[in-house]
This record gives C-alpha cells, structure tokens and sequence, in this order.
C-alpha cells in the first residue's frame, strides 16, 4: 500500500469528546476543532516520515514497520512504540490510544480509539 502524498483534512467525527478523555482542556479543543491539519507522507518501503501541521504545531515521526521508533504521541509526548502493517493499515498503539491509518482511493483514513472513545479523521490527497 503506497502512502505517499500530502494530505488536506476534509473533516473529522467525535473531536471533542475524544479529546476531552484524553484530559484536553476546554479552550484548546475550542481553539482546535475547526483548525484543518495537512499530513504529509514519505514512505520509501517499510521506512515512513509522518509530518503532520496542525496551525503552528508541527508534528513529526519517522519509524520503520515492525522495529520499535520513538514517536510523538497526541499529547505531545515522546513515547516508544511500534508501528506495525495489518491488512495494508498503519497500526500503533500509543500511551492507551490505539491508531489505525488507511489508504482508501484518495483519501487518508484515520481512526484513533481510547477505550470506548474514537475520532475519525478523513483527509484528501492534495
């Protein structure tokens, strides 16, 4: 499955509650739910270069499938993980937030889930 590309957020589900479960405050989430990220994907083989832009905040981890990466979690932590291929998904489970990232057409797909919690978000190839 080829992830490259950049990619515009089109729109996202469940923004709030999620990010209040992941203890968020108030006026950040109201800052930040009309606010559209751009991802941007390097993947060359199994080696990834995830750079994510959310307004100011710029987000970036490199990893390769299957060996563990210091990645940045959501809440802007440096947590160690592995990210792993399952059915052509990107699949990761950081600090108790399990993300699945999928290629569907020209649409990124991702769905990050904490307990009985998940935020959708769907962003299109630009």
């Amino acid at each position: 499955m080829a992830f490259n590309g950049t990619y515009q957020q089109q729109s996202h589900e469940n923004f709030e509650a999620f990010m209040k479960a992941l203890g968020i405050p108030d006026d950040l989430i109201q800052k930040g739910k009309d606010v559209k990220s751009v991802t941007e994907i390097v993947q060359k083989g199994n080696h990834f270069v995830v750079t994510v832009t959310t307004g100011p905040r710029v987000q970036r981890n490199e990893f390769t499938i299957g060996q563990e990466a210091e990645l940045e979690a959501f809440s802007a932590e440096k947590v160690k993980a592995t990210v792993n291929l399952v059915d052509g998904k990107l699949v990761v489970n950081l600090k108790g937030v399990t993300s699945v990232t999928e290629i569907s057409g020209d649409l990124l797909i991702n769905v990050l889930t904490m307990n009985d919690i998940a935020y959708k978000k769907i962003s299109k190839r630009v």
